[in-house]
């Protein structure tokens, strides 16, 4: 085909993303002479996407789509694209591609932050900070313990590889087993959730939200876990029975939980975890890092290549 054109949602221009110029320039610095219009308000994508091959956007929707006859690949910005309707883009003939590995190093260094935030005690340090109390009190250690992580790619692995070099025991579930990361001691297809939550004193949730990980997490997942084990959501709140988690924090059924994600967010200010002792809430934070414009335009350069030269089945992270 002729040289894409390629344009930036507004959506991009906001929230996490914001500064559309940092990702343009990157994308540009890898694929000089490209095409790149960037839109900055709803109507000016509406207007630019009818003449655009290519769309790099966190949220598209069926109306768009009907806008944008050209269209026939989408670069999503996120690894998760569980609140896109796949079933209206693939009607259209678009392919769709994540942008699963991007966010996997600072996610995985905010997983062993959570580690040792609960092994050392870390958020007691700084309630007692709070309350200018000094008291003393032990840390442990996470060398020896088991880490079992749900959902093995990119993010799940990277966490693996440094349990590992913190001389963790690393066991986890993946949907193929056979393509675990080395890093994995034990693995488990699906149906082996109950063992990895029953060996592990670390539990991370890493897998995409799908119609069979929603709820995965509930009042018997719970159970299985030992009282003195920790969750670490960082895949989607959905994942995970809210309520059921709350009630096993409460009666002490675990120790505690990290939690980076939720049902509703942001985290309504009268949900009770934000008053928990035992739980560490971040606002959706852990993909985040000054790297993430330079990663995500190496992504999408590569990508756009194979796009470019018409071999869509060569796509890198295509889910549609």
């Amino acid at each position: 085909m002729a040289d894409p054109t390629v344009l930036v949602s507004h959506t991009v221009d906001a929230g996490y993303w914001s500064d559309v110029e940092a990702l343009r320039a990157a994308v540009e610095t890898r694929v000089p002479g490209v095409d790149l219009r960037v839109a900055h308000t709803p109507p000016e994508t509406r207007e630019l996407v009818g003449e655009a091959d290519a769309l790099l956007a966190t949220d598209i929707g069926a109306d768009l789509l009907e806008a944008a006859p050209n269209l026939r690949w989408v670069q999503a910005l996120s690894s998760g694209v569980d609140f896109l309707d796949t079933e209206a883009i693939a009607d259209h003939g678009v392919a769709l591609t994540n942008a699963a590995g991007v966010h996997a190093e600072p996610i995985a260094e905010q997983v062993i932050g959570y580690l040792l935030t609960f092994e050392r005690g870390i958020h007691t340090a700084v309630q007692q900070q709070q309350e200018r109390r000094w008291q003393r009190y032990s840390g442990g250690e996470i060398r020896g313990k088991t880490l079992g992580v749900v959902g093995l790619g990119a993010i799940g692995g990277r966490a693996a590889e440094y349990a590992q070099a913190f001389g963790m025991t690393v066991v986890g579930t993946k949907r193929d087993p056979d393509t675990a990361p080395a890093a994995v001691d034990e693995v488990y297809p699906p149906g082996g959730l109950f063992e990895v939550l029953g060996r592990s004193e670390y539990v991370l949730l890493s897998c995409p939200l799908t119609p069979e990980t929603r709820g995965l997490v509930g009042r018997e997942e719970l159970g299985a876990m030992s009282g003195d084990a920790v969750l670490v959501n960082v895949a989607r709140g959905a994942v995970v029975d809210e309520d059921a988690l709350v009630y096993a924090l409460q009666q002490g059924g675990i120790r505690g939980a990290a939690l980076d994600v939720f049902e509703a967010e942001p985290l309504p200010p009268e949900s009770v975890l934000w008053a928990l002792p035992n739980v560490v809430v971040t606002p959706h934070m852990a993909g985040s890092t000054p790297e993430k414009f330079e990663r995500v335009a190496e992504l999408f350069a590569k990508n756009y290549r194979v796009f470019a030269d018409g071999r869509l089945e060569e796509l890198t992270n295509r889910v549609v």
